[in-house]
């Protein structure tokens, strides 16, 4: 039924292009067109997975491919498209004895398009090629004029082996690491260390599947040059030749994006596969003397899974064997029985996506032998493997340590670190922006008084209110340490943001207090010498410095800056907010 439908559209040529745009989004203009394809539109072949998947089960790959080729280059060459189109080709398909190495560049002189206005994109679709052979081919069509690509980069099995080895004028990074950039720290670090590859080895960068303009900003800041993705435009039959105004607006906007930050333990993506260990299970049938010849074998295996048709029922222990059957008449007794007479009926199991903090929290709670013996990973419900308690403390460890260096714990908000790194691009991309540092006044009596517990829901409240009131996408808060924050704005309504955080910290604050001492707007107290003392009501100072391109040179400058401006805003009684003018 579907060989013949597929014979029906090749012989009716019953293929359609759509074309979706690529940007350089450092100049904020279409550079080229990704050229794709779709069956009827009333056909299961409609899909292109499903096209080739089909052509693939009957041989007829390299017949559909180059009907897809020749449908998109007329197409591309019918609407006269500006820039390059992006033609889609299986490394594999190259590798073929069929394959036709001159019919695409015929094509291309009867519609009248330049060999060096396509980029022969090479989509990965196995786990690995004739490297030598694949060289050849691409040394035969660049020969012919064609520039190369590699599509999906970081999504398949051996894109960064097909990168060295062809050594492509563009890749493709994959939307996996794209979407969400603004969110992930991980896909941070992925595409800035392609951006990186690629920098050094003349290789134009892509982000592919960009949706959203926290993305387009961050990829825009790490230097991708272009981008494609359902923001810019969706594939169309007839694709736009310019880009919207809005987008065109947000591309020509001065700033820099916010980097995802590596959060406390309770903003840690990290979850329990990344503790997956691959252990062979054991069948409930087989018998405590086969199991027990599993563990002799084995030297290092310390706990063996019992899993009947996929789904977990339990632990048994080398230990726990080897001591009962060091019993007097034990292994007579038991060693034909089935594996589940010493079998843990309890064990602590845990799914892939479980987070580490949630894993340590229930490993805490559990009996202590579950920390010596391990836990069970699954995948909704079926087994995949084991995970160590040593490996979770370790893990667990160790994001303790990154907590602590890169956000304060208290509020998960940015430490030092960041805060320092953050200045430095606003200063290297010369972009205006002001820095407030944030204190609390009269915080320290309060603290002795109440106790550092309310003192603590003091600062987080400082914490919230401050991101209540700045720009998620603009405006980075940070948390220096103890009572002090600094906040750099890019909003250009930064002053009426510090007047807003002000009247909401004053609203809120008399609620940490008892009513006696919301009534005196204050209490009393001694101080070191003995000396009675009325403190007031907790109070917040704001000093802001207005930073200029050339101004400063540094962020020790700034934080200095602010620092003096804060001091200055501590000389006013009660909330206030003083903004260093001067510009010298």
């Amino acid at each position: 039924m579907l060989l013949s439908r597929l014979r029906e559209i090749l012989s009716l040529r019953q293929l359609s292009a759509l074309f979706q745009p690529i940007i350089n989004i450092q100049r904020g203009e279409i550079v080229g067109y990704e050229g794709l394809i779709r069956g009827p539109s009333d056909s299961p072949l409609h899909s292109p997975l499903n096209l080739f998947k089909v052509a693939r089960a009957n041989n007829l790959s390299v017949e559909v491919e180059h009907m897809c080729r020749r449908v998109v280059l007329e197409r591309f060459a019918e609407l006269d498209l500006p820039g390059k189109l992006f033609l889609n080709v299986s490394p594999d398909m190259l590798l073929q004895p069929r394959a036709r190495h001159g019919e695409t560049l015929g094509y291309i002189h009867e519609v009248g398009i330049h060999p060096d206005r396509v980029i022969i994109e090479l989509t990965e679709n196995q786990p690995a090629y004739d490297y030598d052979l694949l060289r050849e081919a691409v040394r035969h069509y660049r020969g012919m004029g064609f520039q190369i690509a590699i599509d999906d980069l970081g999504e398949g099995f051996s894109s960064l082996r097909l990168w060295s080895e062809l050594r492509p004028e563009y890749v493709k990074i994959d939307m996996h690491f794209v979407q969400g950039i603004h969110q992930d720290p991980v896909k941070l670090q992925f595409v800035r260390s392609i951006q990186e590859i690629a920098q050094e080895s003349g290789t134009i960068a892509i982000a592919e599947g960009i949706e959203a303009q926290t993305e387009l900003m961050l990829v825009r800041d790490l230097g991708i040059a272009c981008g494609q993705g359902y923001l810019i435009a969706r594939p169309q039959p007839e694709p736009p030749r310019e880009l919207a105004a809005e987008l065109t607006q947000s591309l020509n906007r001065t700033g820099v994006a916010l980097y995802p930050q590596r959060g406390a333990l309770e903003h840690n993506v990290v979850t329990a596969k990344k503790l997956l260990r691959i252990v062979p299970s054991v069948s409930p049938t087989m018998t405590n003397n086969e199991v027990c010849e599993r563990f002799m074998s084995d030297p290092q295996l310390a706990i063996l899974p019992v899993v009947d048709e996929g789904l977990p029922l339990g632990l048994i222990a080398r230990s726990c064997l080897v001591d009962r059957f060091a019993r007097l008449y034990s292994r007579d007794v038991y060693g034909k029985k089935p594996c589940t007479t010493f079998m843990d009926r309890h064990p602590v199991v845990a799914d892939k996506d479980t987070s580490l903090q949630a894993l340590s929290e229930i490993m805490v709670a559990a009996d202590r032998h579950h920390l010596s013996n391990g836990f069970i990973i699954t995948d909704n419900g079926r087994y995949l493997g084991m995970g160590t308690g040593h490996d979770l403390m370790r893990e667990i460890t160790q994001m303790q340590i990154t907590a602590a260096r890169y956000a304060n714990p208290l509020t998960l908000l940015p430490g030092n670190v960041p805060i320092n790194e953050h200045i430095e691009r606003l200063l290297q991309k010369q972009v205006p922006f002001a820095a407030c540092y944030v204190d609390l006044d009269h915080f320290k009596p309060f603290n002795d008084a109440y106790g550092y517990r309310r003192g603590d829901d003091v600062i987080q409240l400082t914490g919230r209110i401050l991101t209540a009131h700045a720009d998620p996408r603009r405006d980075f808060i940070g948390h220096v340490g103890g009572d002090d924050f600094l906040v750099l704005f890019q909003s250009e309504d930064w002053e009426r943001r510090c007047r807003m955080v002000i009247d909401a910290f004053a609203a809120s604050i008399p609620q940490h207090y008892s009513s006696e001492h919301r009534a005196r707007g204050g209490f009393v107290s001694e101080d070191r010498r003995g000396r009675t003392v009325f403190h007031p009501l907790i109070s917040v100072s704001l000093g802001a410095v207005r930073v200029e391109p050339g101004r400063f040179v540094s962020h020790h400058q700034i934080a200095s800056a602010a620092a003096e401006a804060k001091r200055q805003a501590k000389k006013i009684p009660g909330n206030s907010l003083f903004i260093e003018r001067r510009q010298g």
